[in-house]
């Protein structure tokens, strides 16, 4: 029997230094989405079915932008920055998914991806008494975070244009993402984005909340 996840396993350390990590160029303004869907067909697109997303809690850090840390449906999920393309796209790597309730142990991990430290007194933390603590917290913040996603693909390149809300303010967004970066430089500037600012989740966030 074929096991279809064969190809997500690395079997020694020169096979895993082979793996060509994903990487994602998002943009953020006004009349984004006009400029993508002007140039939609520019390449072999794709359509993919829109869709509105549950809503996300991401917090925000003083101390870091690298550390994408939110929590959607109960679970926390963090992503950290490890790296950029010469071309300044970034790569971000999962480092851990956290089910609520979390133990002590757990939220000092968490804190620690944010670079903050808090007093913790209890043995095990909601979701409720965790965002209570953050925004109580002098360096984190909090962010309600909605989207309402459209995605495509281009030549076989990721990409979306999506409605974006942090804490009720609306914002356009679109991106590309692959492990093809000569292919998402092509088709990034094919959607006429590649002028604007290589603006990440947390980044936007912590300029709509007044953090950067």
């Amino acid at each position: 029997m074929t096991d279809v996840f064969a190809k997500n396993v690395a079997t020694t350390a020169a096979d895993a230094a082979r793996i060509v990590p994903r990487a994602e160029f998002r943009v953020f303004g006004t009349g984004v989405i006009d400029t993508v869907k002007e140039r939609l067909w520019n390449g072999k697109t794709v359509l993919f079915q829109a869709r509105r997303m549950p809503v996300e809690t991401y917090f925000l850090s003083a101390n870091t932008d690298e550390a994408n840390v939110k929590v959607r449906d109960g679970l926390l999920d963090i992503k950290v920055k490890v790296g950029e393309t010469p071309d300044g796209y970034e790569i971000f790597q999962p480092r851990g998914k956290f089910q609520f309730p979390v133990k002590r142990e757990d939220l000092e991990t968490i804190l620690s991806y944010l670079k903050v430290s808090a007093p913790l007194d209890q043995d095990s933390y909601s979701i409720d008494s965790f965002i209570a603590m953050a925004r109580s917290h002098p360096e984190l913040c909090p962010v309600t975070v909605e989207k309402m996603r459209y995605g495509f693909t281009i030549d076989g390149i990721i990409c979306e244009y999506a409605q974006v809300w942090f804490n009720g303010a609306l914002l356009e967004s679109a991106c590309a993402e692959s492990e093809n970066y000569a292919g998402m430089k092509q088709v990034i500037e094919g959607l006429g984005i590649a002028g604007l600012p290589n603006t990440n989740y947390l980044k936007a966030a912590k300029r709509v909340v007044g953090m950067s």
